[in-house]
């Protein structure tokens, strides 16, 4: 007799004993656009933790030892720049090599065909050293201005004092500690305490990978990539919230249901939302593509390159970290809790004894001499939750009500 005493309903679907039937295999996409909860996530999060974990320690080390390249802005200096006109980089630190004995900081190009640049980066000079660099510069490489004429004028050069850097360091730490604690308090307004709290380890999460990323490939920090960072910062935010939101809807009164676990429920949660945040990451990254190659290729802006840099590495932190990190995290905070783990050792216990109750069966169907045919399609429809149909062994009692299966002896 099939068991339907006891149907949940969650997320828009009822759920009945015969959920566990195995169903059909489909395609990946298939999977991922219907939702139907195939990807186990949430039940493999000790390998997303294990993974997460050696991300955070290939970043804190990293920071810890290579630290940051931050940009003249932050660390002041002097910033040199002229038209390239044929002259490389390599060319360029011979140069200031030979003038001052020393290596500049940083020598690069921006731009590209004829509108292309030097830009050389290196300690704050003063007055007399900024005009002999511009000598040098201008005696080895001839650079044009504007109406074509060589002029030490076509060089130009900019200097940021060391406490400007200071204040701009100071006002960038100010931003990221109020846009935090303007997050932390929305968060935990927004959602219960467990909630509140994988959404805040899912940003520090974001917070320390992408650092980590930038000090392990030297990327320069410079304003751009604050004002980046501080955006990646609510996309992943704002994906973790709607993952919850999802998670919220299938967990409500899980408690008073014993046909799947919190854990379950949240990664149909993380299924049915997972083609959603595919598509807005994807979506976020054309456009940013789309921005490095304008400012890397055609206009050399390194403004818009630090900008789009920090905001593809974010949001591809930021798709992370909601799927495999918030959600797990969660489900871990709750069964940790008295009423989520009783809740599921409740359900585990209900289906081992529901698995013990089928073998036995299986068992009784085994006959003298042999096995009852059917058997074993018994058995297997018993573990499925569908009803199973009797089936006598040969010379056994038929079951009450069942037909004749004899042949009928004709009337004289």
């Amino acid at each position: 007799m099939t068991d339907t005493t006891d149907n949940d309903t969650q997320g828009g679907s009822t759920m009945t004993e015969s959920d566990d039937v195995k169903l059909p295999k489909h395609s990946l996409l298939s999977r991922l656009y219907t939702g139907t909860g195939a990807f186990e996530i949430v039940g493999r999060r000790r390998v997303y933790y294990a993974v997460t974990v050696v991300l955070l320690l290939i970043s804190v080390l990293s920071i810890g030892i290579r630290g940051f390249s931050f940009g003249i802005d932050f660390e002041g200096g002097t910033k040199v720049e002229f038209p390239a006109q044929g002259a490389t980089t390599s060319q360029v630190s011979d140069v200031y090599h030979q003038t001052f004995g020393t290596d500049p900081v940083s020598v690069q190009t921006a731009g590209s065909g004829g509108s292309q640049t030097i830009q050389l980066r290196s300690e704050t000079l003063d007055a007399a050293q900024t005009i002999r660099l511009q000598n040098a510069l201008f005696n080895e490489f001839h650079p044009t201005d504007r109406n074509g004429q060589a002029t030490p004028n076509a060089i130009s050069v900019s200097a940021v004092s060391s406490t400007w850097g200071g204040e701009i360091t100071k006002k960038a730490l100010i931003a990221l500690v109020v846009f935090l604690v303007i997050a932390a308090i929305y968060i935990t307004i927004r959602f219960e305490r467990d909630m509140a709290i994988s959404s805040l380890i899912s940003l520090f999460f974001d917070m320390v990978i992408t650092a980590g990323i930038y000090s392990l490939v030297g990327f320069e920090v410079s304003p751009a990539t604050v004002i980046g960072f501080l955006t990646i910062l609510g996309f992943s935010l704002y994906d973790t919230v709607v993952v919850f939101d999802k998670v919220e809807e299938n967990t409500r009164g899980v408690t008073h249901l014993t046909r799947r676990t919190y854990a379950e429920q949240a990664n149909l949660a993380v299924n049915q939302t997972l083609m959603r945040s595919i598509n807005t990451t994807l979506i976020s990254i054309l456009p940013v593509l789309g921005l490095l190659v304008v400012a890397v290729w055609m206009l050399g802006v390194g403004t818009l390159k630090d900008l789009a840099l920090v905001q593809l590495i974010g949001i591809i932190v930021g798709a992370y970290s909601s799927i495999f990190t918030a959600t797990p995290m969660l489900v871990s905070l709750k069964e940790r809790g008295r009423e989520i783990g009783a809740h599921t050792k409740k359900v585990l216990s209900r289906r081992a004894a529901a698995a013990a109750k089928a073998a036995g069966e299986g068992a009784a169907g085994q006959v003298q001499g042999g096995q009852v045919p059917g058997s074993g399609a018994r058995t297997a429809a018993v573990s499925a939750g569908v009803a199973p149909v009797t089936v006598r062994a040969a010379g056994g009692t038929p079951r009450p009500g069942a037909r004749p299966t004899g042949k009928r002896k004709k009337r004289s």
